[in-house]
This record gives C-alpha cells, structure tokens and sequence, in this order.
C-alpha cells in the first residue's frame, strides 16, 4: 500500500510538472499572435494614412486649380467692366453733345469702344447754345412790352453761349427777380437751370427745371426741363428717383427729343447698373 501511494504521488507530480512545462509555450503562442495582430494593424493604419495624405495631395491639387479659374475670372471681369465703363462714357458724351445742340460724334469702331476714354467735361456744354423765342399765345405784343427784359434776358443768354456760367447764373437770378412773370420768366429758368448744371451744382439745377415745371408745365421747355430734372437726379446718385423721372418724360411729352434722349439715358443708367 505505502509503495502503491508513493507511485500516485510520484505519478501527480509528474503531471503537474508536465503542465508547468507546457504553459510558457502557450504563452508564448498567445503573445506571438497579440505581436502579429498588432503589426497587422500597424500596417492597416499606415496603409489609411497613405491613402488620406493623397487625397490631401488631390484636393491641394483641386484648389489650385480652382484659384486659377477664379483668378481668370477676375480678370476677365475687371476687363468687362472697363469695356462697358468705356461704352457708358462715350454713350454719355455724345447724349451731352445731343443736349446741347451739338452734332453727335460718330460712333466709335470696335476697337475704339475697347478704349477707356477720358470723362467728359462737366462743365460746358457745345459752344452754339440754341435757344428759342417765348411762345405768347394772346396779344403778340407782350413780345415787345418791355425793352428792359429782352435785353436783361439776351445779356445773361450771351453769357451762357460764350461759358461764363457763374456770370450768366448771377445775371438770370438778377432777371427772376427783376421779372419774376415776365415774357422770358420761363426761359430764364431753364437757361438758369442750365447754368447751374453744367457747374455741377445739380441741387441748384434741379430746383429750377422744377420750378419751371411747376409754373408752366405746358411750355416748349418743359419737356427739356424735366429731362433735366432726371439727370440732376442722376448727378446727385439718386439713381432710382432718376429712373423715374426719365420714364416720365415719354409719358408725359411722347415724340418729342427730349423723350428720345430721357430714353436713351435711362437705357444706359440701367445697362450700367446691370454691369456694376
């Protein structure tokens, strides 16, 4: 029995240690696998970060190619909007010339067009100044009643035609208040308004077109007084109330030139706010 005892204690030893023996190789089994997932999944990572920095490099790519269009576009746009500035100057320097009584230039070739010119002149308009004898509907002798006002009247006008605006607007006022109803009141008026507009002073100019409009809304200026009313307008930047007035003008005088120059003006206002 003591001999059969000592066997199965030597035999569970050995058991034991054969187990002992055989846990290190699994362990080592074990970490070997935890190594190559690790290395596997080191590898993966590498793999995304390379996949990610090209679409880096492709979107880099895509960007500069998009400033470049949108640096061409500029260009292109900066180049439009001299065209069209250019266009706008000459169409309203020659609409000055037609104002005024002067022939219209030609207008300029393709390659002309493309040329930026220089503003025109605000201050003068042509040189033959082209004025019209009041229109008296009742005794024709209220022409001739007051020798006094007709050369109060030729003084400021001869003024006006050799460009001394400043002097003709000091003797227009000086006419006003001399004959506030006279005979040539209305020409007055619009020949003050004038003198005023083509200095620049637009607020001035603008009360006397209106003035007249107001006092003699039927006489042969009055067409031409509310065409300017709308270009002092436009001169002062109120482009909207501008807009209106010029409409007006063909509504309220059909046919006649100054509503076919309210037309074209206001056709390049909106061309030029369409462009800006």
């Amino acid at each position: 029995m003591r001999k059969f005892a000592e066997r199965k204690f030597a035999l569970a030893l050995a058991v034991v240690a054969a187990l002992a023996a055989a846990t290190p190789a699994f362990a080592q089994r074990a970490s070997l696998a935890d190594r190559v997932a690790t290395l596997e999944q080191r590898a993966s990572d590498n793999q995304a970060n390379m996949d990610l920095l090209n679409q880096v490099n492709q979107l880099k790519s895509e960007m500069q190619a998009l400033r470049a269009q949108v640096e061409e576009l500029q260009q292109q746009n900066r180049q439009l909007q001299e065209s069209s500035k250019a266009q706008y100057l000459d169409t309203d320097n020659r609409l000055n010339r037609l104002e005024s009584g002067a022939p219209a230039a030609a207008a300029p070739g393709p390659q002309a067009a493309a040329k930026p010119s220089p503003p025109p002149a605000a201050a003068k308009p042509a040189a033959t100044v082209k004025d019209t004898p009041p229109s008296v509907h009742g005794d024709p002798g209220l022409l001739a009643q007051s020798g006094d006002e007709r050369a109060a009247y030729d003084a400021a006008f001869n003024e006006l035609k050799a460009g001394q605006y400043v002097e003709s607007a000091r003797l227009f006022q000086d006419f006003l208040a001399a004959h506030p109803n006279g005979t040539y009141t209305p020409n007055a008026l619009y020949w003050l308004g004038e003198s005023y507009y083509v200095t620049q002073n637009y607020q001035l100019a603008q009360e006397q077109f209106q003035s007249l409009l107001d006092r003699y809304p039927t006489h042969d200026k009055a067409a031409g007084a509310l065409l300017k009313v709308g270009l002092a307008q436009f001169g002062l930047k109120q482009v909207d109330a501008a807009e209106r007035t010029l409409a007006d003008v063909a509504n309220r005088y059909p046919g006649t030139d100054a509503a076919r120059t309210a037309a074209d003006r206001l056709n390049a206002i909106q061309l030029s706010r369409l462009r800006n």
